[in-house]
């Protein structure tokens, strides 16, 4: 594996606040690097320093020769009146056939190849950007923030793209699931320095946790065998006999030493205030329609919300959830039909655009002290703000200094202030960091108050809603499923599986022979339904062998990366013989009892296999 970039001794300042100190790292070509780190890190700087488009301060960046980079643009590099496959020829310089297969991978075919893409909505637009990109048929990308603003379906056509990419890359994105799907390697950034770990963002997470228990617990050796050593200095020292072997032991305390442990970054606990929790409904629409003047977006909405139901609106971009938010917030009013909340419900509305709502003028307090009601104590205001980070003198800082996570958190802070029995939040976990999303989706699942959400951030959504609305097609309704159901039906879609995804009546297994749905048998002579019937369940075995087949093979792969492991393992003690660790010795006992219980599940399979086998030639005769 050959180093396609290497940066040495990174130093990069913005004033008085280091961002990179003597930052190391170095990237090859294969590696798929997830980029992790706190708002304000660096994570950015780092994609724009190795793309060109910043400066460092001082240090070194190599390139290897054969490194072919490519990075997803932030801005827009289209025309206001290109097509795609006018932009893709023009900005690529690859013919139309090579623009339009590629294009393929995003789901860009046909009428939509000819559309401006100005008139695309905004996941289609990164797609053809995406597109752009990969035209160059580069070994190795780099992309901050992909995941922000793309709809679930494109950010999982861009997961299946990623998967199977045979090159490298360099991720920066706050969506977890989307880094764990996609990303091998974890790159974090962290008080000036980068650590480049070999595996996913999970095992990353496990090892920084084990490693701060390991220094916790050593530390805390050294300070119990410095007490002791004192206590004996304390005891013996004034008496002659004993004040030599009081000396040497001094000398023996002065060579203990603790591991430093770098300062841990603050962690945002969010307390949202209680709501009073009543029954009933909280939202009723009654044949709503929804849009602008010039364009209807959605219509016939029809349906009733109980209170303190946690619902995620969900669809691809272009489809009108902000709209439905919007309108259900009183800022755009229904084209037809109308909507009515509970009574008594105070609702506050978190949107897309709050961030540049935010005044100038104002620090962190003053926004807090306006977005308050009057009986919200200075105390009040003060506790809310260091939940969100805005600890001592923070709250002073004027909102123009803050950064885009900084002014997320304010916005947030003001909103929970209000306490409001109802929250609509659009697209809420941009700009957040990892630990600030986990601590809003924990409060909020905690919220007794009813809540609407748009996100796309699968973990987030996971955590707190208990409801789908979905939006399609100029429609928004109950999704009948789980949230778990909606995103396998997109998986399946992207794959362009779509017969996997169509109700068991209209596939093949459901029909007979002669292509007539069952239920129909009156209609053939008995000895034409006896040999069509056989024929069903023939077809019916052969597709249970075929998915027991698909499972044996995860089951046999499993088994070998497990074998693998514990081999890895034994090699490693042999090697070590007189190197103890109770860690590894637990490692190895439970892989060697998961392998024993895989092993026998392995073997109920390919009994099952034999047995439907078996079956299968009988039905097969039969016919």
């Amino acid at each position: 594996m050959s180093v396609l970039l290497q940066v040495n001794n990174l130093r990069k300042r913005y004033g008085a606040f280091t961002i990179f100190d003597d930052a190391t790292a170095s990237f090859s070509d294969g590696q798929k690097i997830g980029v992790v780190g706190r708002n304000g890190a660096g994570k950015s700087t780092l994609c724009k320093i190795l793309t060109g488009q910043e400066e460092m301060d001082s240090g070194d960046i190599s390139r290897n020769a054969g490194l072919k980079l490519s990075y997803l643009e932030q801005h827009d590099p289209f025309g206001p009146d290109e097509t795609v496959m006018g932009f893709l020829t023009r900005y690529t310089g690859k013919e139309p056939w090579a623009c339009g297969e590629m294009a393929a991978r995003f789901q860009l075919k046909h009428e939509l190849l000819d559309a401006r893409i100005t008139s695309l909505a905004g996941g289609y637009q990164t797609r053809v950007k995406l597109t752009a990109m990969l035209l160059g048929d580069p070994n190795f990308l780099i992309m901050d923030e992909p995941s922000n603003y793309l709809d679930l379906s494109t950010l999982i056509l861009l997961e299946n793209f990623l998967q199977n990419f045979n090159g490298g890359f360099l991720i920066v994105s706050h969506d977890r699931e989307f880094l764990k799907r996609t990303s091998d390697h974890t790159l974090e950034i962290e008080n000036g320095r980068m650590v480049l770990y070999p595996g996913s963002i999970e095992e990353y997470f496990e090892f920084k946790e084990e490693q701060l228990q390991q220094k916790l617990a050593y530390n805390k050796g050294i300070q119990k065998k410095r007490e002791q050593l004192q206590e004996f200095i304390d005891r013996f020292k004034a008496k002659a006999a004993t004040a030599t072997r009081a000396k040497s032991k001094m000398k023996l305390m002065e060579k203990l030493k603790s591991i430093e442990i770098e300062h841990t970054l603050d962690t945002v606990h969010i307390l949202i205030p209680s709501v009073e929790k009543k029954a009933g409904i909280a939202l009723a629409c009654e044949d709503l329609s929804v849009g602008y003047p010039e364009k209807l977006v959605a219509s016939r909405i029809h349906f009733d919300l109980e209170r303190g139901m946690h619902v995620a609106v969900l669809g691809d971009n272009g489809q009108g959830k902000t709209t439905f938010l919007k309108t259900i917030a009183g800022q755009l009013p229904p084209k037809a039909g109308s909507f009515r909340w509970g009574t008594g419900l105070k609702v506050g509305y978190y949107a897309q655009h709050v961030l540049s709502m935010l005044h100038p003028q104002d620090d962190v307090y003053t926004h807090l002290q306006r977005e308050a009601p009057p009986e919200v104590t200075r105390q009040d205001i003060l506790n809310m703000a260091g939940c969100f980070l805005f600890k001592g003198d923070d709250v002073e800082k004027k909102v123009p200094v803050l950064s885009g996570g900084e002014r997320a958190r304010l916005c947030l802070a003001g909103l929970l202030l209000a306490k409001s029995h109802v929250l609509l939040l659009d697209e809420p976990t941009n700009h957040l960091d990892f630990e600030t999303v986990e601590a809003l989706g924990h409060a909020l699942k905690k919220y007794e108050g009813t809540l609407f959400f748009i996100s796309h951030d699968r973990s987030f959504v996971n955590m707190v809603a208990n409801q789908i609305l979905e939006v399609k097609d100029g429609s928004i309704r109950k999704y009948p499923g789980a949230y778990e159901d909606y995103v396998y039906h997109l998986e399946v879609e992207a794959r362009g599986d779509m017969r996997a995804g169509l109700p068991e009546e209209n596939t093949e297994e459901s029909k007979s022979a002669g292509g007539r749905p069952e239920g129909k048998s009156h209609d053939m002579p008995a000895g034409e339904q006896s040999q069509a019937n056989a024929k069903t369940a023939y077809k019916k075995i052969k597709a249970e062998i075929t998915k027991l087949k698909v499972n044996i093979k995860k089951l046999e792969l499993r088994i070998g990366n497990l074998t693998q492991e514990r081999d890895d393992l034994l090699q490693e003690i042999r090697k070590n013989p007189f190197h103890y660790s109770r860690q590894r010795n637990d490692k190895l006992k439970q892989l060697i009892d998961i392998l024993e219980e895989e092993e026998k599940n392995w073997l109920q399979l390919e009994a099952e296999l034999e047995r439907l086998k078996k079956e299968a030639a009988g039905e097969k005769d039969k016919s």
